[in-house]
């Protein structure tokens, strides 16, 4: 463990110093070609303690592994800060230092080219937050378009920015009255210099205590014009005529409900007079604190009648570190690329709930991180899907689900030992591999536990994400393949010999579809019959492994040996009949909305009209609702008992779902 450039001063109630492991976050530093810094602007010097506002971000893209990090610390170590830039940064050739805040690098550009990078880039990055809800986040599906969108970033005061493309953005509006604002009056109420023990204070406040009702001046709901009772008529109109001393949490309850409702209704005018019903808010004064979200989105809801959603992001404070890498890469067009969050780096939404949390992170010395992989293929949606704005890929959501929650966490907990001594086993030539396989162990039963305690981390808990983060915390350690010894096992469907019916059974509508003319071509299932009938196939495999899936590069040379034995395989390959194409996944489960471009653009060239998706990851876990505009089976044996349970059937159940859908039906 390393301190670099950490400070130490007597008459500072607060450690300045901040450890920092290198080996972990920082790993082949000396190969980064940019450096990005998004300094705030939030800065104090009437007094010496944290305020606990994240002031600077730092992000590196290492050029072995095509990784960017980000590091996201509170300004109590501004000075770490500087002498980390100093030590690392500062007089290097191969360096490059992106800014925002301190240099030529424009903010609210830099905040734009972040907030549509991770809107693209991460499944789930944003949420509705709802307070009475199990786990208080309802999480977004990516949407193929993600413009035209109202950006509302409150900081010191607020700004409105109108997004309409990647690079077409316009400032609309603002407000003097923003967090500043909460903060400074927040000051005066309550002689609390500190945001976080302000939003403290108002999360245990009353506000009804302070501010004047629709009901204390008509004595109940103003039916007339549709005002309830309990609507604020005029904040803190109470305390101009009660003679008595009212409490520090009513008061900053009041003020935080006052400034969120003049932000709310601002921000409601401006979607409306601009047709725009998607406004995602960001700045200091939301970072994830429930008792602001909460008020922000009663007021958006209140004002709009629900016609307009508060958006909130799970890496706003990223945002302009994100943009000003870009615009420092901008020869190297990052865009090109698809990027995927590394959960085995990355921090994850942590609740900042004042009973949960109370002052910790103000007082730890940690930091939050943010790590994104660059993927080596483009992600697109299946241009197959019935409607991509509503997909959505997994059957059951852990974050809402409590019970199937619990579950999923206890086995991949008790398989913790399988896995691991799989991944010894795989590189037995390697005298360290123990050690860095219980490494492995150490960091991922960390994150099933924080997983557990904050389910809504990493966006919605699925069986999928809870497998991708197996796979990333494996990678870390240099496990890419704990199955490799394995070999490459090609499965069967053997269920046709299993009693029917089935659980879910249309195998007899398959048959009689048989009948009829043959599929132009079919995506995913390679069957000698449908090559015998005409029908191409294309066949997608993981470009990555994970379990004991077969990857692209596996099914080829089995491709090629099969081909040599079998006339059929033989002759539909050399006529390309029968093409291999990556599915761009490296996960057990199937996210049809993040697939290999070229595999889009082969589905779409060949008039693909028939999708089979098999297996239990990828059709029970991912995509057992999926809903497409072709013809599609979904097959698989339940080897889970309490999942066939749960499906009302039990261990070995077959699913052989066939679906057509509405508009094809009377096709065939």
């Amino acid at each position: 463990m390393a301190t670099p450039g950490g400070t130490n001063r007597a008459s500072h109630s607060l450690d300045k110093s901040i450890t920092l492991p290198p080996d972990e976050i920082f790993r082949n530093l000396e190969n980064a070609k940019r450096f990005a810094i998004d300094i705030g602007i939030n800065t104090r010097s009437d007094t010496q303690e944290a305020d606990g506002e994240p002031l600077y971000e730092i992000s590196v893209q290492e050029e072995i592994t095509a990784r960017l990090h980000f590091i996201k610390f509170e300004n109590t170590y501004i000075e770490t800060c500087l002498d980390f830039i100093k030590d690392h940064l500062v007089n290097t050739e191969t360096k490059v230092i992106k800014a925002t805040g301190v240099d030529k690098e424009d903010e609210m550009s830099c905040l734009i080219k972040g907030c549509n990078f991770v809107l693209k880039n991460i499944p789930h990055e944003a949420f509705v937050y709802a307070k009475h809800a199990d786990s208080g986040f309802r999480f977004q599906n990516t949407r193929p378009d993600i413009f035209p969108y109202l950006l509302v970033n409150i900081g010191s005061g607020v700004s409105i920015v109108k997004v309409e493309s990647e690079d077409k953005f316009e400032r609309i509006g603002g407000s003097s009255i923003g967090g500043g604002t909460f903060w400074g009056l927040g000051a005066l109420l309550t002689k609390t210099k500190r945001f976080d023990e302000l939003l403290q204070l108002a999360s245990k406040g009353q506000h009804t205590n302070v501010d004047m009702l629709v009901k204390d001046i008509y004595g109940g709901a103003y039916g007339s014009l549709g005002l309830t009772g309990d609507l604020i008529a005029s904040s803190f109109g109470k305390s101009a005529t009660a003679d008595k001393e009212f409490s520090q949490e009513d008061m900053a309850k009041s003020l935080l409900h006052m400034i969120s409702n003049d932000i709310g209704q601002l921000a409601c005018l401006y979607a409306r007079l601009h047709n725009l019903n998607r406004v995602y808010f960001g700045g200091f004064f939301i970072r994830g604190h429930p008792v602001t979200m909460h008020t922000i989105t009663y007021s958006i809801n209140f004002f709009t009648k629900g016609e307009v959603q508060a958006l909130f992001l799970r890496h706003e404070g990223y945002l302009g570190a994100i943009g000003a890498f870009l615009k420092g890469a901008e020869e190297d067009n990052p865009n090109q690329y698809s990027w995927g969050e590394n959960y085995a780096g990355s921090s994850g939404l942590m609740s900042v709930s004042p009973d949960l949390n109370p002052m910790q992170r103000a007082r730890s010395g940690t930091f939050d991180m943010l790590e994104m992989d660059r993927l080596e293929r483009q992600l697109v949606n299946l241009p197959l899907l019935q409607d991509p704005s509503s997909y959505i890929p997994d059957t059951v959501d852990l974050t809402e689900d409590a019970l199937a929650r619990e579950y999923w966490l206890y086995c991949f907990e008790e398989a913790l030992d399988g896995v691991v001594k799989r991944a010894v086993a795989s590189q037995k030539d390697q005298p360290e591999a123990a050690e860095r396989a219980e490494k492995f162990r150490q960091k991922y039963r960390h994150k099933l536990q924080t997983l557990r305690h904050q389910p809504f981390a990493y966006g919605s808990l699925t069986v999928r994400s809870l497998l991708d983060t197996r796979e990333h915390c494996l990678n870390e350690f240099n496990f890419p393949d704990p199955y490799s010894k394995l070999g490459v096992v090609l499965f069967t469907l053997c269920f046709l010999f299993l009693e029917r019916p089935w659980l879910v059974d249309a195998y007899n509508q398959w048959v009689e579809r048989l009948k009829g003319p043959p599929h132009k071509c079919a995506l995913f299932f390679v069957d000698n019959k449908l090559l015998l009938r005409g029908t191409e196939v294309v066949l997608a495999s993981n470009s990555g492994p994970a379990l004991n899936d077969v990857t692209n590069s596996e099914l080829q040379i089995v491709t090629e040996r099969i081909a040599a034995m079998d006339p059929v395989i033989q002759t539909a390959v050399k006529e390309e009949r029968l093409i291999l194409v990556q599915s761009g996944s490296s996960s057990p489960c199937l996210d049809l909305s993040r697939l290999d471009k070229v595999l889009a653009t082969v589905v779409r060239e060949r008039g693909t009209d028939l999708v089979i998706i098999e297996g239990m990851g990828r059709a029970i876990h991912t995509n057992y609702y999926a809903m497409l505009s072709c013809e599609s089976l979904k097959l698989a044996v339940i080897k889970n008992s309490w999942l066939a349970e749960r499906l009302g059937g039990k261990i070995f159940s077959v699913v052989f779902k066939y679906e057509v859908p509405s508009k094809a039906q009377g096709l065939h």
